[in-house]
């Protein structure tokens, strides 16, 4: 019998999910790290003190595996010391440079945590594009930032008093009320401290609704599977349980008939299965837009791409401008309704997806379950976990360039071990 680190009395070490919480990370890389062999479990489930505690002193944050894995292991920052900072930020700078020099103070690992991603002026500005604003529109940006869509929202013609906004970061929340006040002389309380998640249930039990939504929501916020389930049962997300998925559901919850919704997205959102059961619910809007920003965020290899949205119901024969790499084309909604879990291939023109739903209509085979697959995977440390001399247990590794019509050319690269 032994006490564990949450003072419990246990014979075996912790739960995977004990394992996770303790160390701030999903259950998901508790399991790879058993599986790579920095840790060992004691039982089914259950993660080995001894090995837990060794891996947190010795490897956690050292080690490259773990740095890619997770980075909320390390490089995080002193959240006092950043908000002593912010008073003089304000004094310093003004408008938007407030919130660039804001969010360089923040840690990677914080960042990454949280899923902030402060989003350009000019692609907020170019998400409003033929909105027709009315003053007496009630706006909200459901996690407001340092205020780039709230100020835009003003600037396009909603009164300032119409303009609310919620953040979780209390630093976020004053720097933006502090631009408010700065280029439109109004004092605002409008602007709150407050986790949209939780807050969009209150406003739509009040029946509190919005004209305008637009945002950049918090891109892969880490959240308990839990509190995902939650969410997703009470904003109806089906199995689109990423945070991008809760925060637009929420947000069409408190959406007027005849409102307009702005998000900027990851890149993800429009074609993989886990986004699917979203991506139907927005199929019954009437969508106005997607546009492709491209690599905005610095840091970040996935794409920035927004959708507008009308809340109306959807038409067959709707339009859908489509903006990719300086293209400009239309789409009928229909043409994404049959396409494969519902994927939303904007950067094809009209003709292009005809070709791809005539290929879809013709009798075809696939390789499920007529193939034997192999997954390309990224080990984060190659000299742990990989060999240029043959061992047991180690296959090859092959490059795309070494799969050929006729066959595998003769492996050039490393060895890797099974796991």
């Amino acid at each position: 019998m032994q006490t564990n680190i949450f003072g419990e009395i246990e014979t075996y070490g912790l739960t995977i999910e004990q394992a996770a919480k303790t160390a701030n990370v999903s259950t998901a890389t508790i399991r790879n790290w058993i599986k790579t062999g920095y840790l060992f479990q004691s039982g089914k489930g259950i993660v080995s003190q001894e090995s837990f505690e060794k891996f947190m002193s010795e490897v956690a944050g050292k080690e490259k595996l773990n740095a890619r894995a997770n980075k909320l292991l390390k490089d995080d920052h002193d959240h006092k010391e950043v908000s002593d900072k912010l008073s003089l930020l304000i004094e310093k700078f003004n408008g938007e440079q407030i919130g660039i020099e804001y969010e360089s103070l923040l840690a990677d690992s914080y960042r990454n945590k949280e899923g902030i991603y402060y989003t350009p002026s000019w692609v907020v500005k170019d998400m409003f594009k033929n909105i027709k604003i009315n003053p007496d529109y009630k706006f909200l940006d459901p996690c407001c930032g340092s205020g780039n869509f709230v100020i835009e929202a003003i600037r396009q013609g909603v009164a300032p008093e119409n303009v609310y906004g919620f953040d979780v970061d209390e630093n976020a929340v004053q720097i933006t009320r502090q631009r408010i006040k700065e280029e439109f002389g109004f004092d605002t309380d409008n602007i709150k401290v407050g986790d949209f998640l939780e807050e969009a249930h209150k406003l739509k039990t009040e029946k509190i609704t919005y004209d305008l939504i637009f945002t950049n929501p918090p891109w892969g916020k880490k959240i308990e599977k839990s509190a995902k389930e939650k969410y997703s049962a009470l904003y109806s997300c089906g199995n689109s349980l990423d945070t991008t998925s809760l925060f637009l559901a929420a947000s069409l919850s408190i959406l007027k008939v005849n409102g307009f919704l702005g998000f900027l997205i990851q890149e993800a959102f429009f074609n993989i299965t886990t986004f699917e059961d979203i991506r139907k619910r927005v199929l019954a809007k009437k969508i106005l837009r997607f546009v492709d920003y491209g690599k905005v965020f610095k840091g970040l290899v996935t794409k920035a791409q927004a959708i507008v949205i009308e809340n109306n119901a959807s038409d067959p024969n709707d339009i859908v401008e489509c903006c990719s790499e300086n293209n400009v084309f239309n789409r009928t909604l229909d043409s994404f309704k049959e396409n494969p879990k519902h994927i939303f291939n904007f950067w094809t023109n009209e003709t292009e997806a005809k070709v791809i739903t005539q290929l879809y209509s013709i009798k075809h085979i696939t390789l499920k379950d007529r193939a034997n697959w192999a997954l390309g995977i990224v080990t984060g440390n190659n000299d742990r976990f990989c060999s240029n001399e043959p061992q047991s247990d180690y296959v090859p590794i092959y490059k795309g360039s070494d799969i050929t019509k006729s066959g595998l050319k003769a492996p050039r690269t490393k060895l890797t071990k099974i796991l």
